[in-house]
């Protein structure tokens, strides 16, 4: 423990010389967590958070992780990369994606056309004279489940599962209860639903 503190602290030294010369990459914010990065997060009453960045995909309300990391990365030039991920876990094509508009790039956009996946992305341009009536109440409806289901369990799992606050020492301990509340966040989603069929069955029964 002491020498991890030791080789920081150096390494903290040789940052704060170089930033006479250049900018400095990877610089150290923390002495006991060395891999911790700031990221600007761009909200109004914190600016900048220190912790593991997720990218996240969501199948019928359960989270998965597509990408983590403890350095700043943009999330929205991954829609590819999270569109193949659900169909290797499902073995499904997929066909509608709600994602906030980070992801809404000309890149994504063009792969989601190419690919015939129905988004909530605002089109761009005026809308056309001919534009089918139900695409459009699909992609409402596909950008309101986005704001509330999966906002909504990002919210849940922050504030009633440890993901929002994560007392941690180390990268390895930090990384395995960020995915341990974001699943057992899951594993309450699907008890839930479990005790509502057996709910729904006994009512059947007895009806």
């Amino acid at each position: 423990m002491q020498s991890r503190r030791i080789a920081a602290i150096n390494e903290v030294r040789r940052q704060q010389q170089d930033l006479m010369k250049k900018n400095v990459q990877h610089r150290i914010v923390s002495i006991d967590r060395p891999y911790l990065r700031p990221i600007v997060r761009g909200k109004e009453n914190q600016s900048v958070e220190f912790g593991a960045k997720v990218n996240n995909i969501q199948i019928d309300g359960i989270s998965f992780i597509e990408h983590h990391s403890f350095e700043a990365f943009n999330e929205g030039v991954r829609l590819k990369e999270c569109i193949d991920y659900q169909e290797k876990l499902t073995g499904v094509a997929v066909k509608r994606v709600g994602a906030d508009t980070i992801y809404a790039n000309n890149k994504n956009r063009k792969f989601c056309t190419d690919k015939g996946v129905v988004t909530c992305f605002v089109r761009k341009g005026p809308k056309p004279k001919d534009e089918d009536a139900n695409l459009h109440t699909t992609m409402r409806i596909i950008g309101n489940l986005r704001a509330t289901v999966m906002e909504g369990s990002l919210g849940n799992q922050k504030l009633h599962y440890g993901v929002g606050r994560i007392a941690a020492r180390n990268q390895f301990s930090e990384t395995l209860l960020l995915f341990f509340g974001i699943h057992m966040a899951n594993a309450a989603t699907l008890a839930a639903r479990e005790l509502a069929k057996e709910e729904a069955l006994k009512k059947k029964n007895t009806a």
